[in-house]
């Protein structure tokens, strides 16, 4: 269960401090988001609301505590505190963390990057809720010429996008639905500002590489994925990541106390998921299935 709910939030209203930023995860040695072995951050909040989550701890931009019935031992009474729980059963989930701070705990895997192509992707949650935060940070990792890159729906001013993918060596960019209505009503994302970010970040040489969910009921369908081709073809844009749905993120729903609606979808098979890489790959795409 959770002990507070996710507000609706927005990359342009939520205020951080430059020096400080919520996270909920470093994961190391992934060969996902991004070239080589990467050390992935995760921070925390996102504006978004897409039913297909694989990270629901993400969503709220506040610090919850949450229990696991597994190691519960029934004490009585119940302190429900993290840091009295003498068997760990109630956890934080979420954490403030210094530019230093950060900084000395990705650099510990400083060997893996030079010695794969790999480096720091910075992901969520949504990154540009925390850019000015995040700028700084990549900033920093650049000077010691490691590799770095962002995944982001790129909802967002522009002002607060650019100066921060001009840190990347890589924009790992969701492209979801393509319908401006329903991209607004089920996911609240503005979809016309995000083609138009796209747009003007190939403008600034930026690597941008777009990712699509494939997610039955939503966007695996072809008419989304013609959609998708038919914009990003102008843009002189050849990769294409598909991210083909799972169900991973499930038990977390389940530690968090909700219900997701996502619980009886069924993944596309791997014959599916061929149709969408031949469509790309007939249009000129080199196309990745996964991240």
């Amino acid at each position: 269960m959770t002990l507070s709910a996710a507000p609706r939030i927005s990359c342009e209203v939520v205020e951080t401090r430059a020096d400080v930023a919520r996270i909920f995860n470093i994961q190391r040695y992934s060969l996902n988001d991004g070239a080589g072995i990467r050390t992935v951050v995760f921070f925390k909040g996102c504006p978004h609301r897409c039913p297909w989550c694989a990270n629901p701890e993400s969503i709220s931009p506040k610090i919850e505590t949450v229990r696991r019935e597994s190691k519960c031992l029934r004490c009585t009474p119940c302190l429900r505190d993290a840091d009295e729980c003498p068997s760990g059963a109630f956890e934080r989930i979420g954490r403030d963390v210094t530019l230093d701070e950060l900084e000395r705990e990705v650099m510990k895997d400083d060997i893996f990057f030079r010695s794969s192509g790999g480096g720091v992707t910075l992901s969520g949650g949504e990154v540009l809720m925390q850019a000015p935060f995040a700028t700084q940070l990549l900033a920093r990792l650049r000077r010691y010429g490691i590799r770095t890159a962002i995944e982001t729906a790129g909802d967002a001013p522009l002002s607060r996008l650019l100066p921060l993918t001009r840190q990347c060596d890589e924009v790992l960019f969701d492209l979801k639905i393509m319908d401006p209505e329903q991209a607004r009503s089920v996911t609240a994302v503005n979809l016309p500002r995000v083609l138009d970010n796209i747009k003007q970040l190939v403008a600034e040489g930026i690597n941008v590489i777009p990712r699509v969910p494939l997610i039955p009921g939503y966007t695996l369908t072809e008419t989304n994925m013609a959609r998708v081709l038919a914009f990003l073809l102008p843009t002189g844009i050849r990769q294409l990541h598909l991210l083909p749905f799972h169900a991973y993120g499930e038990p977390k729903y389940r530690l968090l106390g909700q219900q997701w609606v996502m619980r009886e979808v069924i993944p596309p098979t791997t014959d599916e998921v061929a149709v969408f890489r031949r469509m790309a790959e007939r249009k000129g795409f080199h196309v990745t299935v996964g991240g």
